[in-house]
């Protein structure tokens, strides 16, 4: 995308009613106005929250919205370029109960208060395979405390990715932490029985990933 592009988009993020784009520094000295608010300031109702880490193009967090209207949804991505399609679309489709919020995954305590999320999707992360690149994983056991903190009791998340070695990763430590996996699959288009969000949702990078064959893997998991 060239820069153009990308200053336009940027442009129109600052315009959009539903994209919030605060600085690290305002995040880390917790002056972020929707933390433990999200649901009296800003979607002005009690639904549930569910988070997409990692949102990319928006994808998955427009389609739950369209598909979940009794939830509220909350994308977050470092790379506004990227959700702004996402963002423009909820607003063209007059989707009032998904936002996006431009910020790194590490500081997702500083967006959401202790068990004010219900559910958490991460879809297609960088598996940053190299030993020494473990502690970006979304997974790692690290950032797996920081969701605990921030969902509710018995919370939910769901990790889709095309990498073997990121799903087999996840599994292995969620066993080695006691954790309860209640859903697996390597290939969830090759389980007919498979239904719903987790198959009629495609990101960009999945329909490439498909393209080229790739099995795409699924978990579902809780902390508690």
């Amino acid at each position: 995308m060239g820069s153009k592009n990308k200053l336009k988009r940027f442009r129109e993020n600052d315009s959009f009613s539903n994209v919030i784009q605060p600085s690290r520094e305002k995040l880390i000295a917790d002056e972020f106005p929707y933390k433990g608010k999200w649901s009296e300031a800003f979607f002005c109702n009690d639904r549930p929250i569910v988070a997409e880490l990692g949102c990319g193009k928006g994808e998955y967090s427009v389609g739950l919205a369209q598909r979940f209207p009794e939830n509220n949804f909350v994308g977050l991505d470092i790379k506004g370029a990227r959700f702004w399609r996402g963002a423009k679309t909820a607003l063209e489709k007059g989707l009032n109960n998904v936002a996006f919020v431009r910020s790194q995954i590490e500081l997702i305590e500083h967006i959401f208060a202790k068990g004010e999320v219900d559910e958490i999707w991460i879809t297609f992360p960088d598996p940053q395979i190299k030993p020494k690149r473990e502690k970006h994983r979304l997974t790692n056991a690290v950032f797996l405390n920081r969701y605990k903190r921030i969902l509710k009791e018995n919370g939910t998340l769901h990790l889709k990715t095309d990498s073997e070695f990121m799903f087999g990763y996840t599994q292995g430590l969620l066993t080695g932490l006691g954790k309860e996996v209640t859903y697996a699959h390597q290939d969830i288009y090759k389980n007919h029985d498979l239904k719903g969000p987790l198959t009629e949702i495609q990101t960009f990078y999945e329909k490439q990933f498909l393209a080229e064959k790739k099995p795409i893997t699924y978990l579902k998991f809780k902390l508690d």
